[in-house]
């Protein structure tokens, strides 16, 4: 009589044994690769994050800190170049009291027309000629950006009323808008620029324009 094993063969044990072994290394491979990203995470990554946060919000802090200076220094330009231009003046008028005394009047004036955005003292007439309207003269229109620091004054006289004016200029041009500022006020009439010539600055070498500006002063 023929006899049929139904139960399920055992497995050799040296069979086995050799199967567990083979993949003993590969699971310690995996765990070690996992320890690793652990430890770089650890060691490497988490402090970089730390310091990338530290960094970032010491920027952060840096930029409040700029844009809280930058409101306090709102109109420190504009206030610096005032304070220059008085400077110049003050010089300028200086120079002018050294020279003769001149009435107080006459010095106001040649102060204003020597400020940045100042006109001249004008009647109604002489502000419609200068202007830019119908009734404006090419001839006596002046530049209302002209800037006044480009105009030095170093001698003033007047001579029963007929007055000289020196001084230096970096241009020409610079010049002529001084001879129409001073010829639109009411305190000057017969303006017109004498002569003048480039000359060489002993100081800084460069040079610059020599000019002499006649008219007559109206007291």
């Amino acid at each position: 009589m023929i006899k049929i094993n139904l139960l399920p063969a055992r497995r050799p044990k040296g069979r086995a044994a050799a199967s567990d072994s083979s993949s003993r290394p590969l699971v310690l491979g995996v765990a070690g690769l996992a320890a690793a990203a652990v430890a770089v995470a650890v060691l490497v990554d988490r402090p970089k994050r730390a310091k990338l946060a530290e960094l970032t919000e010491a920027n952060a802090q840096l930029q409040t800190e700029i844009q809280a200076k930058n409101r306090q220094l709102v109109g420190f330009e504009e206030l610096k170049k005032s304070t220059l231009e008085a400077a110049e003046r003050y010089k300028s008028i200086q120079r002018l009291l050294g020279a003769k005394v001149v009435p107080a009047h006459v010095l106001h004036e040649l102060g204003e027309i020597l400020t940045s955005s100042k006109y001249p003292t004008m009647t109604d007439d002489m502000a419609r000629r200068t202007g830019n309207g119908p009734d404006s003269d090419p001839n006596k229109r002046f530049q209302p950006d002209w800037d006044p620091t480009h105009v030095w004054l170093s001698g003033f006289t007047d001579t029963a009323g007929v007055f000289k004016l020196e001084g230096g200029a970096q241009t020409e041009s610079d010049v002529t808008q001084l001879a129409k500022r001073l010829a639109a006020s009411v305190y000057f009439v017969d303006v017109s620029p004498a002569g003048g010539e480039r000359v060489p600055d002993a100081q800084s070498g460069s040079s610059y324009y020599h000019f002499t500006i006649t008219g007559k002063v109206v007291y």
